[in-house]
Order: structure tokens, then sequence, then C-alpha cells
């Protein structure tokens, strides 16, 4: 009788495996995350970032996994994803010991309508910078997501994804300063932007001002993230 190796998968309990995203955006002058309320146990009535176990059988890989509860739970696709980190230990589920990979989002209010999948009773945007009692260790994943989300910002083009497809570079200005939480010098902010170099005009489209039409630009065709040879 052949004996059990006892490095095989069997051997060894497994942690269970989830994503938990947090989706960004700007409205109302804030930076907002979304929140949906838990419609069972464990922390039932309470509110959380949208999360999911992984799907072995459906999901490519861990992007993939995200962007499937982005569509499931929220009913949002965004052009900007990114892996947080990871976040794991015996506490942070009463079921047991869990491992989360956690990500955010960003998203342009504009283009937002979201929903509530299963497990949700509601879904609700929330001030990101608010400190808010949420379940598992989510308050802590979404404090890592803003600090990421302004440290980034200072040298890449990330605010530009909380933006609709067309705008100003006024309204591309305001973004940094309300993630960033202060004045920019204009002539300084489109000297950089201009350097970086990922936006456009579009021709013969301006937008009506009590001065004179601003033009609009666009993101470049392919462009995916700028880096900033140094920062704001």
């Amino acid at each position: 009788m052949a004996k059990q190796n006892p490095e095989s998968n069997a051997a060894f309990p497994r942690p269970q495996v989830t994503v938990d995203v947090a989706i960004l955006t700007l409205r109302v002058g804030a930076l907002q995350v979304l929140l949906m309320q838990r419609g069972a146990a464990p922390f039932a009535g309470a509110w959380a970032l949208p999360g999911g176990y992984i799907h072995p059988q459906e999901d490519a890989d861990l992007d993939a996994a995200a962007r499937r509860i982005l569509r499931d739970k929220a009913g949002i696709e965004t052009p900007y994803l990114e892996q947080l980190q990871g976040f794991g230990n015996a506490k942070r589920d009463p079921r047991g010991w869990t491992a989360t990979f956690a990500y955010f989002a960003l998203v342009a209010a504009e283009t937002l309508a979201p929903q509530h999948g299963a497990n949700a009773d509601a879904v609700a945007w929330r001030n990101a910078t608010d400190k808010q009692k949420l379940a598992f260790d989510h308050a802590t994943i979404l404090a890592t997501a803003v600090a990421r989300l302004r440290s980034k910002v200072e040298y890449t083009s990330l605010p530009v994804h909380l933006l609709p497809p067309k705008f100003t570079l006024p309204d591309l200005q305001r973004v940094y300063e309300q993630i960033l939480g202060r004045k920019m010098d204009k002539s300084a902010f489109r000297k950089r932007m201009a350097e970086a170099d990922f936006v456009e005009p579009v021709p013969g489209e301006r937008r009506l001002a009590s001065n004179r039409p601003a033009q609009i630009y666009r993101v470049k065709r392919g462009f995916k993230t700028a880096f900033f040879d140094r920062t704001l």
C-alpha cells in the first residue's frame, strides 16, 4: 500500500481565498467608494467592499476574478484595475483562516449605474476617507487603497480614469486637486501634462465658458499609464 506523501495537497487544510475590490470615483467633489450592505452571514447587515471567492474553473487569473466580481456584484466595467496587496489571517473571517487579494478600481462617476448582486441588500457611495466600520478587514483594505492612489497621483496619470471620455484641462486639474487636497498652479500643471503626452485635443470640440470656449481633450489611443519624471 503506497504511503501518503506528507507534502501532498490532501495533507494540509486549505484556507479560503477571495478577491475584494475598492471601487473609487469622484462624486460631489469628494473621493468616494462603493459599499455593499451584506445580506447574509457573516456580518449580515454590515457594509463591505464588493468581493467574492475565486472560481478556479472560470477565472483565468486574479485580474479576471476581480473583473468578474466587478461585473457580477456591481455591474461595473473599469478602464483601470490594480492589484493592491494580499491580506490574510485567522481572524478576519469568523468562518476560519482566509486570504484575500485586494484590488482598487477607478471609474468615472458619469458612467456609473451600480447594481447589487447576490448576498447584498443595498449599495451606496460613501466618502472613502471617512472612518467607517466595515465587515472583515475592509476598512484596512480601503485605507490602503486610498493611500496607494494618493501616492501614485503625485507621479502618474491615474486621475484621468476618473473622468468621462471627453474633458477639459481644468477638469483634469480639478481631479488632481481633489485627490491631493491642495491647489495647483495652472501653468505648471499644464506644462507637466504636456510633457507626459497622454491626452490630445478633440478636433473642433470646445465647451462654452464665461470668457472663452475651453478645448475638449481625450486620452490618446492605446494609452495605459503615464509616469512623470518628477512629482507634482
